[in-house]
């Protein structure tokens, strides 16, 4: 395996219910079930945490292909929807919904941006052929 560039560290007592914290202590949080899954609500759980790192990846992502082939692409806004949703015999599976929005090029260009940034994207590769993953460009779905 290639050596890492960066690694983040993190550690968590209590699940769902409990505490999470980075190592360098930026990140330091209640962690509770959400309302629709019986829980207070009261803190963060781990789809609000997977929502946030996808996009703002993605967004990166996509600002890195816009320079390379010259497009404006770091305006990009992106609204993340990270479902749990249940499947057979009491499991669960995630399922990633972007919307994008990018003010600055036509939506011809916006979502060839979009298609490449998903091609490259750490989190896209991650998820490609594990869980749905749908693309919304400008209003449009891909």
């Amino acid at each position: 395996m290639t050596k890492a560039l960066y690694t983040a560290q993190a550690h968590v007592t209590g699940g769902r219910n409990g505490h999470g914290r980075t190592t360098d202590g930026r990140l330091d949080l209640e962690l509770r079930q959400p309302k629709e899954l019986g829980g207070d609500g009261e803190g963060v759980n781990p789809e609000q945490l997977f929502a946030i790192g996808y996009a703002a990846c993605f967004g990166t992502t996509l600002a890195l292909v816009g320079r390379s082939s010259k497009s404006q692409a770091d305006d990009a806004v992106i609204d993340s929807h990270v479902s749990l949703i249940p499947v057979d015999g009491g499991r669960f599976e995630l399922g990633v919904e972007l919307h994008i929005s990018l003010p600055s090029v036509t939506d011809e260009q916006a979502a060839e941006l979009v298609r490449t940034a998903h091609q490259v994207c750490p989190y896209s590769r991650a998820t490609r052929d594990n869980i749905g993953v749908a693309l919304v460009v400008n209003g449009t779905r891909l």
